[in-house]
């Protein structure tokens, strides 16, 4: 096994039932929804011990991302391996049919509310479906102060004290850790963010989960204690284009915990990167990748980590397509 020469590794997605979730997963992904419940969250790209991604392709499949990052460190994350033992990303795509609680996650500023062995958590959205009433809330409207947002839990006027989007197809949008932020009212994003499941409740909308016949918990204390109340980037990203040709490569998010950019167009491109892994997503269209001339089909859904090893890759459009291509920053 550690003779293995790594290839483009293929995942299936990992499905979590929501209350606040929808049906309209099954349509994005080529792996059926279980069941006829809501399914609120898949976990596509996952490197956490009780949720853990399954290579589905190759000499490696049925192998877990934690086992592959355990026995091919090197040849998986190349210049980035002395750094992580786990793979620091996870990445998810959300079906919102409710509004998800308003929630805040930890900084790194905040240790003592990180359990042992997690992480801070930033993370990014980009929106893949809305309708007419989609709501996405990211941020406190300036002049929002802990009294008053404190007072705006107890009245249920919360949404009043948040910068709230009306999100379309494409927006990127930014959430920073330390950032009150919710979204829902039918709106499915695509979300990159640091390996960490830490996430504070500040406030509910009235939720009574089916399953327990009760409200969901609420961590109002640890969820204040992180709250940046000053200025913040959170919010809607501007999209900076890079390049026109041979495709249109722009980038959306550029942060300590990521980098992501998103391609469009139909002729033949690269993708991956020499020494370093790159994870890659299908939005639109389809198109395959070619690695030491083996093809790997890429749909609508699909995701594929690309490890440092296999280095740049050629992809062939079939038509039109769109892609999010996303990197691990060196100082990460």
């Amino acid at each position: 096994m550690s003779q293995t020469q790594l290839y483009p590794l293929r995942f299936d997605p990992i499905y979590q039932y929501r209350l606040w979730g929808g049906r309209r997963l099954g349509s994005l992904l080529s792996a059926p929804l279980p069941g006829d419940g809501p399914i609120g969250e898949a976990w596509v790209l996952s490197d956490r011990t009780d949720h853990q991604s399954l290579v589905t392709n190759g000499p490696l499949k049925g192998q877990t991302l934690g086992q592959v990052m355990e026995q091919f460190r090197e040849q998986l994350m190349g210049k980035l391996s002395s750094r992580f033992r786990r793979f620091p990303l996870l990445l998810k795509f959300l079906d919102a049919h409710e509004m998800l609680s308003v929630q805040v996650h930890p900084s790194a500023a905040h240790p003592e509310l990180i359990p042992a062995g997690d992480t801070a958590k930033t993370e990014a959205w980009v929106v893949i479906e809305a309708e007419r009433g989609s709501q996405i809330y990211a941020g406190l409207k300036s002049g929002t102060t802990p009294g008053i947002l404190r007072q705006s839990l107890n009245d249920g006027t919360i949404a009043d004290h948040l910068v709230c989007i009306a999100p379309k197809p494409g927006d990127a949008v930014f959430i920073p850790a330390g950032t009150v932020h919710t979204l829902g009212n039918d709106v499915v994003v695509f979300e990159v963010q640091q390996n960490s499941d830490v996430t504070f409740r500040l406030y509910d909308w009235g939720h009574i989960d089916p399953e327990t016949k009760k409200p969901r918990p609420l961590e109002v204390d640890q969820a204040f204690a992180c709250i940046g109340f000053g200025a913040s980037d959170s919010g809607l990203a501007a999209p900076r284009v890079e390049t026109t040709t041979p495709v249109e490569r722009e980038r959306l998010f550029d942060c300590h915990a990521f980098l992501l950019w998103r391609v469009l167009g139909q002729n033949q491109f690269t993708v991956g990167a020499t020494a370093e892994p790159r994870v890659l997503v299908g939005i639109e269209g389809s198109g395959q990748i070619t690695h030491n001339g083996t093809v790997f089909a890429v749909g609508r859904g699909d995701v594929w980590l690309l490890p440092a090893e296999a280095g740049e890759c050629a992809f062939q459009p079939s038509g039109e397509v769109t892609l999010l291509e996303i990197a691990i920053p060196d100082g990460a």
